[in-house]
């Protein structure tokens, strides 16, 4: 587990007309402020890596499909540097994956279908606060391919 990260069960409520999934709330731990809420749409197979936020924290739920989701703690002051972290998170393993500034991250859509995560981050974009690599970026310790264990 990567220092200051944090994983949180989320609910899901079901009846028999679907079901409610709660996300974020004001008086959770992890809430921190409102910056924006967006959904990033993931192709099976398809990755989308690597960035890192400088001062955002991002808050990660996955509604739609699975998503393994890595990340990688670059900072220096740390003591988990040179960490890398692999979750598995869709609605049936529904978690909130928090995230904090200085942690490289990045997601794989996994199965066969389109995955949908939303992220209720506590700063609205920013193109000046990020930095991005490439996904395959030799710099960070991961291979994106499919692991047979």
């Amino acid at each position: 587990m990567i220092h200051d990260v944090v994983i949180t069960p989320l609910r899901q409520i079901f009846d028999e007309r679907g079901k409610v999934m709660h996300m974020m709330r004001d008086d959770s731990p992890v809430f921190r402020k409102f910056g924006e809420v967006y959904f990033s749409c993931t192709y099976p197979g398809a990755v989308k890596a690597w960035h890192l936020h400088k001062r955002m924290t991002l808050n990660y739920a996955v509604l739609v499909g699975q998503l393994k989701v890595v990340l990688f703690d670059g900072r220096d002051d740390s003591p988990t540097k040179g960490v890398v972290q692999e979750l598995f998170i869709s609605p049936e393993n529904y978690q909130l994956v928090t995230v904090p500034p200085g942690i490289w991250n990045g997601f794989k859509g996994i199965g066969d279908k389109m995955s949908i995560v939303a992220n209720c981050a506590d700063l609205a974009h920013d193109p000046g606060e990020i930095i991005r690599k490439p996904a395959f970026d030799s710099s960070i310790p991961y291979d994106w391919a499919l692991k047979h264990r």
